[in-house]
């Protein structure tokens, strides 16, 4: 999708992706450079960065259906039924010039372009907010109406703001981040983080066959272990819906029609795990849930990526995928 350099948008595909090949063949995502937090008072975040008062109406989100990370924020703003409350932008599905790209486009009407600023692609909120932001671009990014600038682009911390910043405007009060269950839910949000949900593009981005193997191991592995958490209860962290599910569903979702065969998961097939299988239909099938999510976009991404799939053909199959994540599932045998 190309990069910023000095806050000057720089085409290509290879030119970002290899910013992030290690000289092994390993693929070591960067990090997020916007780390601004918005907090019910306007004080510090957690990381002493800045922080912005919450307020209804003030904040705009810039995502994209097709992407995992951006999905995430969606997820949060169904549960805590915050769309009221932050507006959101959702680029078009596909790889177009100049990266993440907001208009409107018939072919995809429930794609809403840049109302805030009109922006048509993402990198300049970027430059706006920066005269010499260099690195990627990325979704989710979080927009302060009010001052004018990207303050935060890391889903990790932007799902943390939605899921207690705005509770005096929403009738939503759930948490889920509890306090006593912190340790546990972080611990396993090191692995997934590491294994899963960045495990699948170490496979995918992996330019030598020994990193490859490394991480196609470690992610399936990961997937080994955590169908057999899921044998003992309803959800990773004991009965209760928690962050830590919010993070995994979003690869799990993508990985038959993506990541299996974009990115070369193919050891074995998500329906080969009875309980993740299961879980992941549980929670698609939450009220909500299944809105936020497109086959057919996230395919039309990832297919899309000309280092992995050069002639941009994007497969048929798998045929049905949607109907089959609304079948019944077992979950239901756990009590909450």
């Amino acid at each position: 999708m190309g990069m910023l350099i000095n806050s000057v948008w720089h085409e290509g595909d290879n030119l970002a992706l290899t910013k992030e090949a290690a000289s092994d063949g390993n693929f070591m995502r960067t990090e997020s450079q916007f780390r601004n937090w918005i907090t019910s008072d306007g004080s510090p975040g957690p990381t002493g960065e800045a922080g912005y008062v919450a307020e209804p109406g003030r904040y705009h989100l810039y995502v994209a259906h097709t992407c995992p990370w951006a999905h995430r924020t969606l997820l949060y703003l169904s549960l805590k039924q915050l769309e009221p409350i932050i507006s959101v932008s959702h680029a078009l599905p596909g790889r177009y010039p100049g990266g993440w790209t907001y208009r409107d486009d018939p072919e995809f009407a429930d794609c809403i372009p840049d109302t805030v600023n009109g922006f048509e692609c993402l990198h300049q909120a970027y430059s706006v907010s920066s005269n010499d932001y260099t690195g990627k671009v990325t979704v989710p990014t979080l927009w302060d109406k009010k001052t004018g600038r990207v303050i935060n682009n890391e889903s990790s911390e932007i799902i943390r703001m939605l899921n207690s910043e705005f509770n005096d405007f929403t009738d939503s009060k759930v948490d889920y981040y509890p306090e006593k269950l912190r340790p546990e839910i972080d611990a396993i949000n090191d692995i997934i983080y590491n294994n899963v949900n960045n495990g699948v593009y170490r496979c995918g981005f992996a330019t030598s066959q020994s990193a490859y193997d490394v991480s196609v191991k470690d992610l399936f592995d990961t997937l080994n272990q955590l169908d057999l958490l899921l044998d003992r209860q309803r959800y990773l962290v004991g009965n209760q819906l928690t962050e830590a599910d919010l993070r995994l569903f979003p690869t799990l979702i993508r990985f038959e029609a993506c990541y299996f065969g974009a990115f070369k998961c193919n050891i074995r097939s998500l329906r080969d795990y009875s309980n993740l299988y299961n879980y992941t239909r549980d929670i698609y099938q939450m009220p909500g849930i299944s809105d936020t999510f497109n086959f057919d976009y996230a395919k039309k991404n990832y297919y899309s990526i000309e280092r992995i799939n050069p002639n941009g053909i994007v497969p048929l199959g798998p045929k049905d995928i949607e109907k089959v994540y609304l079948e019944t599932h077992d979950r239901d045998r756990f009590v909450v």
